[in-house]
């Protein structure tokens, strides 16, 4: 997550441990988990999966803190990528400079 403020991470897991816990391929688990300042700001309730991998995070102290001061959606989709997107860099690289000169109309 730490890389996250750098760009858009992405983290290929692996599918034979999902299928091994008793999720086949068609299950397809996607979610999406967004945290603003270290909480959820989304309903996640009805996904097993996200929620406790929600939990965990939250659980952890090193992860709580870097949760603590930022916006990011952490995703899974149904290629096993877990997606981290920090959306304040995202903001900050997309926002255009705004000069704090005032122009004279002369």
């Amino acid at each position: 997550m730490k890389k996250s403020s750098g760009g858009n991470q992405t983290l290929d897991l692996n599918r034979i441990d999902f299928e091994r816990a008793g999720t086949g391929r068609k299950a397809g688990y996607k979610f999406t988990i967004n945290f603003i300042n270290g909480k959820v700001s989304n309903i996640i309730s009805g996904i097993p999966l996200a929620s406790d991998l929600a939990l965990a995070l939250q659980s952890d102290p090193a992860t709580r803190d870097i949760l603590a001061n930022t916006e990011l959606d952490i995703s899974l989709n149904t290629k096993f990528q877990l997606l981290i997107v920090n959306k304040k860099a995202v903001k900050a690289s997309s926002s255009p400079e705004v000069s704090d000169k005032s122009e004279d109309a002369g």
